[in-house]
């Protein structure tokens, strides 16, 4: 590995919600253990609607942004790639050298808000899948120990739960 924390790499199609909010989480939660990216296969816009969900939580996403996987070769070697979307998953890049590449997948909250009225009937899907990603991101070090055969040691007080289906 090039540095001394293990980089995941959160992978979505627009880059823009699912993806955000792992990394914002990955960040808050494990930024001592882990080096957290998040890119798209077909990125759009960050969602103002993701970013709201997680400043509600106290994390603060605004200022990540949607971005290519190809912008992200010249950063060095990622370790584990969570695809977090179906699309992602069966489009997921080949990435060179020893990258694990596994699925945990969420709903969509823009595809489950596309009804709403207006924001606020359209938060609590982006509330429910956030905290879905939160208590995934809490397993995070482990997953990834286990992922890359490695022991991932980190600083967090975050309850265990039952683990993700990985594919």
């Amino acid at each position: 590995m090039a540095s001394e924390r293990p980089r995941v790499l959160f992978l979505c199609t627009g880059n823009s919600c699912r993806s955000q909010m792992a990394e914002g989480w990955a960040r808050a939660m494990h930024g001592d253990a882990l080096d957290a990216v998040s890119a798209g296969t077909a990125p759009s816009t960050l969602n103002r609607l993701a970013v709201r969900a997680m400043g509600e939580a106290g994390i603060d996403i605004s200022a990540q942004s949607s971005k290519r996987v190809e912008e992200l070769r010249g950063m060095g070697p990622i370790d584990v790639v969570v695809t977090v979307c179906d699309s992602a998953h069966q489009s997921c890049p080949v990435f060179p050298g020893a990258t694990r590449v596994v699925h945990v997948g969420f709903d969509d909250p823009p595809h489950l808000a596309r009804e709403a009225a207006n924001d606020d009937e359209a938060m609590p899907h982006y509330r429910r899948v956030r905290d879905e990603i939160r208590d995934f991101i809490r397993t995070l070090p482990a997953f990834v120990a286990k992922a890359t055969g490695g022991n991932v040691e980190h600083n967090t007080n975050a309850p265990r739960i039952g683990t993700q289906k990985a594919h």
